[in-house]
């Protein structure tokens, strides 16, 4: 199967541990994400609003090492489509028209109301929640996107995450099909 191609809505960017995670996926090569500058100027203005202790330069250090690291990642040539597309929030549609831009096949979101289907059929792409992105990626690729988690878990060194307390932080990601996945496969983990 061809690697998918997927828009991250800015509520997928937000949480870091989310965030992270979807990092280390894609540069494992298991799916090809695309986000735009207005999509990471959502997801920093809403952290910054919820998270005082943190810094503008801090959010914008971790935008920076995103487009840096990940290539074909930033989507732009988009913003003409805008105006053409559809939704029920029109604060919407420039995720739309990027995942049209990119040949996305997925928008992958927490906001499933937010992205009808009669109005992404007609440009054959899908909203997706992370959860079941999640789940499909594992079922299609057991061992890689397992060695990923754990290559993910190690990487978290402040503070260490045992197998427990990592499967614990995904839970809180509102991931609950993955995390009863993985909690039937902890030894994939080792």
């Amino acid at each position: 199967m061809a690697t998918p191609i997927a828009v991250l809505d800015a509520c997928v960017l937000y949480p870091a541990p989310l965030r992270d995670l979807f990092m280390h996926l894609h540069l494992a090569d298991l799916f090809q994400p695309k986000w735009t500058n207005e999509i990471h100027e959502e997801w920093i203005r809403n952290v910054l609003k919820n998270r005082p202790d943190l810094k503008k330069s801090q959010l914008n250090r971790t935008r920076q090492l995103m487009d840096t690291h990940s290539l074909d990642c930033l989507t732009d040539g988009y913003q003409n489509l805008i105006p053409k597309v559809t939704l029920p929030d029109l604060n919407d549609c420039h995720v739309l028209a990027a995942a049209i831009h990119s040949t996305a096949s997925l928008i992958i979101t927490f906001n499933l109301k937010d992205f009808p289907k009669k109005y992404l059929n007609p440009y054959k792409i899908n909203a997706i929640h992370p959860d079941d992105f999640l789940v499909a990626l594992f079922l299609e690729n057991m061992s890689k996107f397992s060695a990923t988690l754990k290559k993910h878990r190690l990487s978290l060194k402040n503070p260490p995450k045992s197998i427990n307390a990592y499967i614990e932080t995904l839970e809180q990601q509102k991931l609950p099909k993955l995390t009863k996945l993985i909690k039937k496969n902890t030894d994939l983990l080792y």
